[in-house]
């Protein structure tokens, strides 16, 4: 058998896993431990691998997560209001499956924007394509969307989309304009796809974030209805952080 024909076909055909894991086989000679089945499944697993990997981090890299954050990270404190048994069945993206939704809300610092990332890099895990924005930011963005005609791309885009996370909303009341966008966005999504919103206003306020109530209900009804909803406690994990990290740090003269 000729290996090296072998390793320039895997490479033409772009075979990166099983042409690594062909070559570091035979380097060490494992492969005269393997039987012919045995050696085949090595392969193919290493391809499968390369092939997941790489894909994993494309989607990780198009969603543009504001923290590169991990389930296993994730502080279950007591006196956070945070089910641990609930976030791992949300991590397994069955909700997202069937097009469901999830609000967060909590106080400034109580980690909102570390757990939606959290679940946002489980959906990636899990093959989902997902694209995370701050909400003043995404709205800015699609506001520069209209003025340069590329607002129905990415209108089309974020429909797509198997998970779009908004973070941070209502930090600001909406404006006539943005309360249209977010209304065709939710229409665009309702039924199809999952939305995080991330708040540190609770929801029944959202009406007055929103401002037109009529508006306002549409929005609600197609976001709230079918979500499920974590209400963080506590104060700022980001305080309590830098406080525990500063005991830690010597002490100067």
């Amino acid at each position: 058998m000729n290996n090296q024909a072998t390793t320039e076909k895997m490479k033409e055909m772009k075979l990166g896993g099983m042409y690594r894991a062909f070559k570091e086989t035979f380097e060490s000679s494992l492969h005269e431990s393997l039987t012919p089945d045995e050696l085949i499944a090595h392969l193919i697993d290493a391809e499968w691998d390369w092939r997941y990997n790489r894909k994993l981090e494309r989607l990780i890299k198009k969603a543009s997560f504001r923290y590169r954050a991990r389930m296993e990270e994730i502080d279950f404190s007591s006196g956070r209001n945070i089910d641990k048994n609930t976030l791992l069945r949300l991590s397994g993206c069955e909700w997202i499956n069937k097009a469901e939704n999830l609000i967060i809300t909590g106080a400034t610092g109580a980690g909102k924007s570390f757990i939606t990332c959290a679940l946002g890099h489980a959906a990636c895990t899990h093959k989902l394509s997902v694209r995370y924005a701050n909400c003043m930011k995404l709205f800015a963005h699609l506001k520069i969307a209209k003025a340069d005609g590329s607002y129905l791309r990415e209108m089309k885009h974020l429909q797509k989309q198997d998970l779009v996370i908004i973070d941070d909303f209502g930090l600001k009341p909406l404006d006539a304009e943005n309360r249209l966008v977010l209304l065709e966005l939710m229409e665009d999504r309702y039924g199809l796809k999952s939305t995080i919103i991330s708040s540190q206003v609770p929801v029944n306020k959202w009406f007055d974030i929103i401002g037109d109530p009529t508006i306002a209900d549409a929005i609600c009804d197609r976001l709230v209805h079918n979500a499920h909803t974590i209400n963080l406690k506590g104060g700022s994990m980001r305080k309590a952080h830098a406080k525990n990290s500063g005991r830690n740090l010597p002490h100067k003269d």
